[in-house]
């Protein structure tokens, strides 16, 4: 099945490399270009894209608000975007997570590696670079941290009560994922294989409500379930 990918970046340069190299890939295609946040929606309205490629700062309408408006149209449920920017800041990356974005990469990422990730969203899984990881783990922590002279809650205290429907092996691959490990990865650390790593992630992702991967990541540490100095 060959991935439909969209274009969003106000610069033409850097559309025509993208293009290029997609095109190239023999099981994706691009299919439309928008130079404004605001064609990106039109466009991805018109040509039924499986992924947008979405740059942050474009006129109009910038790339958060157009993937906002994109996952929150009933009519492009299937739809994943994958945002690739220069600035990987924490504002950034809570503020994309939070519009609906299934990744978010930096543009120094190298080729091969943006073809992999575009593979990894379009097939529904989430993607962020170390970087975003990090960044949005400091973010958590701003938010999280206790007022002066108030100890810090533990671990899993106080946390939703959602995470009571999770089984000891669901809680143990959040908390993974959390970390950034991929379903390999995740596989090697807990003796299983990958796809068995992959379900226990969908069905902690079911269970708490989750739309995706990064999703999962926030609500880890917004819910007390993972220490911000990792599992």
């Amino acid at each position: 099945m060959t991935i439909r990918v969209l274009l969003a970046d106000d610069q033409a340069l850097l559309r025509g490399t993208f293009r290029m190299l997609i095109d190239s890939a023999p099981d994706m295609e691009v299919v439309a270009e928008a130079a404004t946040g605001r064609e990106a929606v039109e466009l991805t309205r018109s040509h039924r894209a499986d992924l947008v490629l979405m740059d942050i700062r474009m006129p109009d309408l910038d790339g958060l608000a157009a993937t906002r408006l994109i996952s929150e149209d009933e009519n492009l449920a299937g739809v994943k975007v994958l945002v690739l920017t220069t600035f990987e800041n924490d504002e950034h990356v809570a503020e994309a997570l939070r519009a609906g974005a299934s990744g978010f990469l930096g543009k120094g990422i190298n080729p091969d590696e943006l073809l992999d990730a575009m593979r990894v969203v379009a097939a529904g899984d989430s993607l962020l670079s170390p970087t975003a990881t990090k960044a949005l783990i400091a973010r958590f922590l701003a938010q999280s941290a206790p007022p002066p002279g108030r100890a810090a809650s533990s671990p899993g205290r106080g946390a939703s009560p959602q995470l009571a429907a999770l089984t000891p092996r669901e809680r143990e691959v959040v908390t993974l994922v959390a970390a950034g490990l991929s379903n390999d990865e995740i596989g090697e650390r807990l003796f299983v294989t990958p796809l068995t790593a992959k379900t226990h992630a969908n069905r902690a992702m079911t269970k708490l409500g989750a739309r995706d991967r990064a999703q999962l990541v926030v609500i880890a540490y917004q819910s007390g379930l993972v220490r911000p100095d990792g599992p």
